[in-house]
Parts: structure tokens; C-alpha cells; sequence
């Protein structure tokens, strides 16, 4: 289990879109699942803004540890669930709401030892789990058209064949473990950044990062199991930090909500299922100056809130809410 740093534990947690999104869920009232549980933000926001309860998910056993110093003095209105939110519906039923926050929490950025950040040298990691295969473990055992793949599908690098292949031509000599020696493999496979632009490794590490933690199959199987938690009237809140997760929600919350058209009007007409979710955010919302003066991190976020309706639970494909899947490039 990691420990923190006492700098990174003690930095208060600023939640995105915090305000916004218990505006666009009011009144909160009855339980909630935070699916991204992190520092609490959410959760805390939440309480204070009337729910009864919080369910508090998340897979880092980092959080829990720093949660230990004031999670008590919630009492029964927080219970932690050591899990992942994808398995929701197993944790609780017939919730008043479910949040999830996308975004890689700055707790697992600040410490070098966790492996999430090409600035700060480090193991080679990326498990939010802390268990399975870790990020040296698929740099330096993928085949070359598997690297160049999630590199593409999960990072949009369009450099992704020239990066996979220096990384295999590197570990032929040494074996890549530190998360430096990585960024300095994808920065001579790129051209230097002009001013403002963001570092050469930042989407083959979002890419790694991802495929590590089967980020976006979790969200997809977890936009499903919010759909089976919530009851009827019950509110899903969604903040993503990039454009492939913002567009997976927004075509979930289409599908789901019937919005999606018909595709073909030669076709035969079929008979529509009965919508799971009602659209409370037609666009997606974002940060406003304010909050963006304080916290530049929130400048890709964005919030989608849909309300549970009373038909039945079902199911969507992967593919149709454009979910990236990994198998090469034509």
C-alpha cells in the first residue's frame, strides 16, 4: 500500500465543476455513489449540499488512507467501498444519484513513486489498483503493432508507430522501468513543443495510462451498472477530461435517451424502446472564468447529467457510444 507525502496529502483538493454540477442536481436529497471517491471532494460537496448518504467508491487504497483523518466525523453518511464503479450496482441500489469524476486526481500525480507523471522520475507504473500488470510491464513485453495501437487508439498520437517503435528498439538494450527514461524515448520521436503546447509524452502516457487500467471499458461497463443502480428519478452526474471519454458519455446519454435518430429513413420504421434517461445538460458544461482562475486544471472538463427514467434497464454496445477498440490501422 502506498504512503503519502506529507506536502501532497496535506494540499487541499479542489473538486471540477464542483459547483455546476450540484446546481444542475438540485435539490440533493437521499443516497449517492461517488465512483471516483479520490480526496472526497464530491462526496463532501454532496453531504453538504443534503444527501443522506454517500457511497464512496474507489480502487486506489490511497484514497482510504487519506480519507482516515476526517471520514469519521461523517459518521454512518459515508460508507467507503473498496472497488470499482463499473460494479456499482453490486455496492447499492436504487440511488438518488451517481457522480463520476474521470480525471486522474492530483494525489496520484504528485507522488513520483505511483507512476502517472512524465515530470517527476519513477517507477514505471500507472496501476490505480496498485495490482495487476503495471505500465513497465506492457512497455516492455507488447509486441510493436500492439504498442503502436493503444499509443493511436487510446492517445490519438499520431506518432504512435514511430514512438512503438523506438520503445522496443530501447528495451532491446535495457529494459524501460522509470517513467523518465520513457518520456525521453516519445520526446526524440517528436518535434520540440512550441510555447504553450503540451509535453511530446503527455498522450503516449494518457495512451499507457489507460490501457493499464481498462479506463475506458470501465466506463462503458460502468454507465451500464448506473444505469441498473439508479431508480426512477435518480440523477447521473459525468465529469471527463478528454474528447474520446466526453464523446462516450454523450453518445451513451443520446442512446439511452433515444436521441440518437434514425439512421437509415429508407429503413423499415422499428418499434423504439422506452428511454432510460432524460437529458438535464443538452451541452456539455464547462468551467467558468472563475473557476479556471483557480484550478487550470479544469480547463478540459466537462459535466453531462442525465435523470433516470422509469423504463427498464438495458443494454448499448460498445461500439455505439464509440467506445476506441484496439486491433490496428487500415
Amino acid at each position: 500500500m502506498a504512503t503519502t507525502d506529507e506536502p501532497a496529502a496535506k494540499r487541499p483538493h479542489i473538486p471540477v465543476l464542483l459547483a455546476p454540477l450540484l446546481r444542475a442536481v438540485a435539490p440533493v436529497s437521499g443516497r449517492w455513489l461517488d465512483g471516483t471517491f479520490g480526496a472526497g471532494g464530491y462526496t463532501r460537496g454532496l453531504i453538504e449540499a443534503g444527501a443522506s448518504k454517500v457511497y464512496g467508491v474507489d480502487r486506489d487504497p490511497l484514497a482510504f488512507d487519506m480519507a482516515a483523518p476526517w471520514v469519521g466525523d461523517y459518521g454512518d453518511q459515508i460508507e467507503l467501498v473498496a472497488g470499482v464503479f463499473s460494479k456499482m450496482d453490486d455496492y447499492a441500489q436504487d440511488l438518488d444519484g451517481v457522480v463520476l469524476d474521470l480525471g486522474v486526481s492530483s494525489m496520484q500525480l504528485d507522488l513520483a513513486e505511483r507512476g502517472f507523471s512524465f515530470m517527476k522520475d519513477g517507477p514505471l507504473d500507472m496501476r490505480m489498483s496498485q495490482e495487476g500488470p503495471s505500465a513497465a510491464d506492457l512497455v516492455n513485453e507488447a509486441d510493436e503493432a500492439d504498442l503502436a495501437d493503444i499509443i493511436y487508439q487510446y492517445g490519438e498520437e499520431r506518432a504512435s508507430r514511430r514512438i512503438a517503435k523506438a520503445i522496443v528498439r530501447e528495451r532491446k538494450a535495457e529494459p524501460i522501468t522509470t517513467t523518465l527514461r520513457l518520456a525521453e524515448i516519445v520526446e526524440g520521436c517528436l518535434p520540440r513543443p512550441k510555447p504553450g503546447q503540451s509535453h511530446p509524452a503527455t498522450r503516449s502516457f494518457q495512451a499507457l495510462r489507460i490501457a493499464v487500467n481498462d479506463e475506458y471499458g470501465e466506463l462503458f461497463r460502468g454507465l451500464m451498472a448506473a444505469e441498473r443502480a439508479l431508480k426512477p428519478g435518480g440523477l447521473l452526474a459525468v465529469v471527463t477530461f478528454h474528447s474520446v471519454e466526453d464523446r462516450m458519455v454523450k453518445r451513451f446519454l443520446q442512446s439511452r435517451a433515444g436521441k440518437t435518430g434514425n439512421v437509415n429513413r429508407y429503413a423499415p420504421e422499428t418499434e423504439q424502446e422506452k428511454p432510460a434517461f432524460e437529458l438535464i445538460t443538452r451541452k456539455a458544461v464547462g468551467p467558468d472564468p472563475d473557476e479556471l482562475e483557480d484550478n487550470p486544471r479544469a480547463r478540459s472538463a466537462k459535466l453531462r447529467v442525465a435523470r433516470r427514467t422509469d423504463a427498464p434497464s438495458g443494454e448499448v454496445a460498445g461500439k455505439a457510444i464509440g467506445m476506441p477498440t484496439l486491433g490496428g490501422r487500415k
